[in-house]
């Protein structure tokens, strides 16, 4: 059974940064790409990054384009996902989640197999 495990997060200001990290584990060797959605209170979850697993492709979501960045360690089947200049409409609850279907791009939930529990991200204004 895939495991899948964030951490990071926490309270970051207007202008500030955040880390997050990701590891999969149990059964990972078919892992075709692995993304970060992100779910605000009232909200659907939606699509914020995603990274393929054997090509060096990546895609953002327009909200986070040029600020935050996703990275892949392969060997460690981990991701992060670093979060520049945040915004007070960046705080959500932020997901992880692990494919082995290779669609891509992979922007919806019906896109992924496994997710983690979530890991709350808040920014103060």
């Amino acid at each position: 059974q895939v495991q899948v495990v964030e951490s990071g997060g926490g309270l970051a200001q207007t202008g500030g940064s955040l880390r997050l990290s990701c590891a999969a584990s149990g059964g990972t060797s078919s892992i075709s790409g692995m993304a970060w959605f992100r779910q605000a209170p009232g909200k659907d979850r939606e699509f914020v990054a995603a990274a393929m697993w054997r090509a060096p492709l990546t895609d953002y979501a327009d909200a986070v384009k040029g600020r935050f960045t996703i990275s892949k360690v392969n060997a460690e089947n981990t991701v992060s996902l670093q979060m520049n200049n945040l915004k007070p409409e960046d705080t959500a609850v932020y997901y992880c989640a692990a494919t082995y279907l290779g669609r891509w791009p992979a922007r919806t939930r019906n896109d992924y197999d496994y997710w983690g529990q979530g890991t709350q991200v808040t920014v103060s204004s």
